[in-house]
């Protein structure tokens, strides 16, 4: 063997190992963004960050993987990413209720508003109120009138205390000026099943989680407490719509990022969220679960939370919810 083809041979392999080495330190240097769910796997936050996890890794060139952090009502894992280094490669999937946590709870170690910067918004999910057929009340002023009718002798359910379905009713009762008891359990679906078993009269819970009762001669679909009417209930009339104007009551969905992310990150993530959210099969799965898409500027999405942060202290104050 000539020591020409020696050489060439060797400089053949020292490019290949090269070349593989350098695979290999793209491959260990791909980015890789956390998204954390505060609530356990199947949650509807879960669910949703899920769905467009591997479209925005695509997106971003990057790897997203979901990671459940549940515990106290979303605190444990919502704390985690208020701790984390703001580079835009842990975010969390929040949602309404992200706020209300902020005035619920006595002692959190984060602040919901001032510790977190809004980087994509996502879409919105709304509730229905469900009353037991048992009442015979057909329409929301019915269901008003046969409570009125039995001051705090008729009971609600809700997934716990201060949680949307709770604090959704409660706002609902007093913007009607009536009166039930609170029964919380530890799910919405625990909720529900104690509606169909005919042990509380009512029910708030999201849309996507009771659409399969709508035919269900146990319940009676009452009102979306949404501001405009569901896509998902188009002939649901809304709380508004059926004698109590200006109600509202929904949940925004997006992703957070810690405060201090720099602006340049919070636009890239911004912007390859709001071309997942153009992807067709990707509205078609949120759809699925509920939740009307829309694209916005990180910069409106601020605006929003700005907004929600406000409105969250007032729904808690007049439920009269806390969490010590």
């Amino acid at each position: 063997m000539s020591s020409r083809f020696q050489a060439t041979r060797r400089n053949t392999l020292l490019a290949l190992a090269l070349a593989v080495a350098g695979m290999g330190a793209a491959q260990a240097e791909q980015r890789i963004i956390r998204i954390v769910v505060p609530y356990g796997t199947g949650a509807v936050q879960d669910t949703i960050a899920r769905a467009i996890g591997d479209e925005l890794g695509q997106a971003l060139n990057a790897s997203v993987v979901v990671e459940n952090r549940a515990g106290a009502g979303g605190t444990v894992g919502t704390a985690q990413v208020a701790r984390a280094k703001p580079d835009g490669n842990t975010l969390v999937l929040a949602a309404a209720s992200h706020h209300i946590a902020g005035h619920l709870y006595k002692n959190l170690s984060y602040d919901p508003y001032k510790d977190f910067s809004g980087v994509a918004y996502i879409g919105n999910t709304g509730y229905i109120i469900l009353a037991s057929a048992a009442l015979n009340a057909k329409t929301t002023a019915e269901f008003i009138q046969a409570v009125k009718a039995k001051p705090g002798g008729y009971d609600y359910a809700s997934a716990g205390n201060g949680s949307a379905s709770h604090l959704g009713m409660a706002s609902f009762l007093t913007a009607a000026g009536v009166q039930m008891q609170h029964i919380p359990m530890k799910s919405t679906g625990d909720a529900v099943t104690e509606l169909l078993a005919g042990r509380v009269q009512a029910v708030t819970a999201a849309t996507i989680g009771v659409t399969a009762y709508r035919n269900d001669p146990r319940v009676t679909f009452l009102a979306y407490t949404g501001k405009n009417r569901s896509r998902f209930a188009p002939d649901l009339p809304t709380v508004a719509e059926s004698g109590l104007p200006g109600y509202a009551f929904d949940s925004w969905l997006g992703l957070l990022a810690p405060a201090g992310i720099a602006a340049a990150d919070r636009e890239q993530i911004n912007a390859a969220v709001n071309k997942v959210l153009a992807d067709p099969k990707v509205q078609a799965r949120l759809a699925s679960l509920g939740v009307e898409a829309e694209a916005r500027s990180a910069a409106q999405f601020q605006d929003l939370l700005k907004a929600d942060w406000e409105a969250a202290g007032k729904v808690v104050a007049a439920s009269g919810a806390r969490v010590e």
